[in-house]
Formats: C-alpha cells, sequence, structure tokens
C-alpha cells in the first residue's frame, strides 16, 4: 500500500521526496495538500510532471472517499468516508447561514470503546485509532466539496464524533498542528474543540501541549454513582478526580472549559441534579452545554420535555454561561450520540448513497 501525504508535516515531506530536491518542494507540496486542497496528485502542477510521476510510484494522497451523503431537512450533513483498509467513519457539516458560520464534526477513531450508555457509537466498540491523516482528511473532504475556506468564513472544527480524542491524543495532536497552521488549512486555533469523557491523565498531557484544541469534558451527571452507571469510564477515572484534573488545567487567556451534559429523561434531569451540577462546577471558569437525549434503536432512555430541559437551564444560569444545543441532523442519524453508520433506510427518505 502507498503512503499517504496527507497526515505528512513539511519535514516529513521532504524527506519523501529524497534527496536532490530544492527544499521548496516539499512545501509546494505541503500548500497543494492543505492549502490548496487538491483532489489527486496530478493537480499538483507547481511540480514538474517527473516529479509526480516519481512521487506518485510511491505515495498516494490519501484523502478519505466519500462512500455514502445524508441530507438532513435542517441542512445538516452526514458522510460516510471510505478509509484505505476498507473500513469507514463519519464526519458531519453543519452549516449555519443565519451565524455566518458551519461547523464539521469529525472522527478520531472508527467506533468508541467508552461505552457510554446513551450513545449509539459505543455500541460499535472499538475497531481502530485513525491516524492524524485520517482525521485531517475529514475536514480536507468537507471543505473542497462545499467550497469552505476558513480564511474566508467562520469554520469551527469539532473533534466529537466517533472515538474518544484523548485514547488517541498523539494522531489528535499532529492533526491538530495540521489543521492550525496559517501555511496550510489555517483553521483558528480557538475555533477547535476536542469533547472528552474523561480521561485524567490524559487532560493533564493535553495541557501540556503548546498548540491543543479546546478542551469540552462530558459531564452527563451529578453524581459518582449516576456517572458510573450512564459512563462506566467514570470508574476508572471517578468523578472527584475528573474535577480536580479540570480545576489544574491550563487555561488560556481567552477560553473558559466547556462542559456537555446530555439530559436523559427522569434519569438526570432533575431540578436536584441541577443544583448538584452548579456545586460540582463552582469557581471553575467554564459554560455548560446542555443537550436533550438524541435517540436511536437500542438506547434505553427518553428525550426529556423541553419545560424539563428549560428548568434545568435555568437553575445553571444563575452561576455561569449555560446553553441549550439545538439538535442538528437527527432525522439521518447525523446529532450526538447518533453516529454507528445507520443507513436510515426507513422511514426517512433523505439518504443519497453517492
Amino acid at each position: 500500500m502507498r503512503e499517504a501525504l496527507v497526515g505528512l508535516d513539511i519535514a516529513e515531506l521532504g524527506e519523501r521526496l529524497g534527496p536532490g530536491q530544492p527544499a521548496y518542494r516539499a512545501r509546494q507540496i505541503y500548500e497543494a495538500v492543505y492549502r490548496q486542497r487538491v483532489a489527486a496528485l496530478d493537480a499538483m502542477t507547481a511540480l514538474p510532471a517527473g516529479v509526480r510521476r516519481e512521487l506518485a510510484s510511491r505515495c498516494a494522497l490519501g484523502l478519505p472517499e466519500v462512500v455514502a451523503r445524508y441530507d438532513s431537512t435542517d441542512g445538516t450533513r452526514r458522510y460516510l468516508l471510505g478509509l484505505a483498509d476498507g473500513r469507514t467513519v463519519e464526519t458531519v457539516l453543519m452549516p449555519e447561514e443565519s451565524a455566518g458560520r458551519d461547523t464539521i464534526c469529525i472522527s478520531t477513531q472508527v467506533g468508541c470503546p467508552v461505552d457510554c450508555k446513551f450513545c449509539l457509537t459505543a455500541l460499535m466498540g472499538l475497531e481502530r485509532n485513525l491516524s492524524a491523516g485520517e482525521i485531517c482528511g475529514q475536514v480536507l473532504v468537507v471543505l473542497a466539496a462545499h467550497g469552505i475556506s476558513p480564511r474566508t468564513g467562520r469554520v469551527n472544527v469539532v473533534l466529537m464524533g466517533q472515538g474518544e480524542p484523548l485514547l488517541n491524543l498523539p494522531q489528535v495532536i499532529k492533526a491538530t498542528r495540521l489543521l492550525v497552521d496559517e501555511g496550510g488549512v489555517g483553521l483558528s486555533e480557538r475555533r477547535l474543540t476536542l469533547s472528552t469523557s474523561g480521561i485524567v491523565p490524559k487532560i493533564e498531557e493535553l495541557g501540556r501541549e503548546p498548540v491543543r484544541p479546546r478542551l469540552a469534558v462530558s459531564l452527563n451527571a451529578s453524581t459518582q454513582e449516576q456517572r458510573s452507571e450512564l459512563m462506566p469510564i467514570t470508574r476508572k477515572y471517578p468523578l472527584k478526580d475528573l474535577l480536580d484534573a479540570c480545576r489544574a488545567y491550563p487555561l488560556r487567556p481567552w477560553e473558559k472549559l466547556t462542559f456537555e451534559y446530555v439530559l436523559l429523561g427522569g434519569v438526570n434531569d432533575s431540578e436536584a441534579d441541577a443544583r448538584r451540577v452548579v456545586r460540582l462546577l463552582a469557581h471553575l471558569n467554564c459554560k455548560v452545554n446542555l443537550i436533550a437525549l438524541n435517540p436511536g434503536p437500542g438506547i434505553p432512555f427518553e428525550t426529556p420535555a423541553p419545560e424539563r430541559v428549560a428548568a434545568f437551564q435555568a437553575i445553571l444560569r444563575r452561576s455561569f454561561p449555560c446553553f441549550v444545543r439545538k439538535p442538528r441532523g437527527r432525522d439521518i442519524y447525523a446529532a450526538c450520540g447518533q453516529l454507528k453508520r445507520m443507513s436510515v433506510a426507513d422511514p426517512l427518505d433523505s439518504a443519497r448513497p453517492l
């Protein structure tokens, strides 16, 4: 199998070119891959034809292939992307024309090992980690498909798709550096967010990285006992340790911690839960995003009523910023917690294989 160019930095590209090539050739390839977002090696016209042929004999561009696309009535698009080894992963585009921005939700693993009881992805288990190129490639494919550029528009990228990003941290950090490089993709570091279930030692490791995404922590419970039932990972990384790691996390001057809380009807959505959350997050520089459960087959919970969500939010807003995340792409299984490579065969008719 030929090595993929997507995922390599300039120094690595120079190594792949080999001796005898001027140093600027690596920069030309880098810009073609990440800035111009070419779809094939032949499109790297800044390179001499002989160099392109020799490079193509050893390397492939390495972008994921669009296997299928699913279109929601709200404008959300879910992509099923094929990888070189035949596996597939999901990426979601959420355009927001009224706000003048686009959000791309990307995956960091094929499947997920964390086993949160309210998440469809957990039912897949873990197949493997993604490489930095496979992580970056999702962004490149969506940007190219829709003519979107971080240089001319507001583009958010959230590592909230399939997988637990902190369990693939070296590749996530390498992908982050590629995505935020001004000479490449050019994404703003402030517009890149990583969501974790709470892998405590990896949170500490992430905080030591000079270039890193914003941190969002999936809380989803107001007590250790409740969280242990909903998120078994907390048995290894208890709630107290998680909150201690959050308090020690080195926030940059412009950022807050984000806590995400999936509301499950009759389980963790009471006013008493809300008051406990306020106490848990006291003295943290944070905001909270509430997510009413996005349902799916095999998930044994119900979506709470809107008035229950509003009551929960009202209590939290007295202490820190609290927002209700509007569900996007529920009808095509593209919303938070729904990524399980669903075919959306019926009763929906919005699936459109390419």
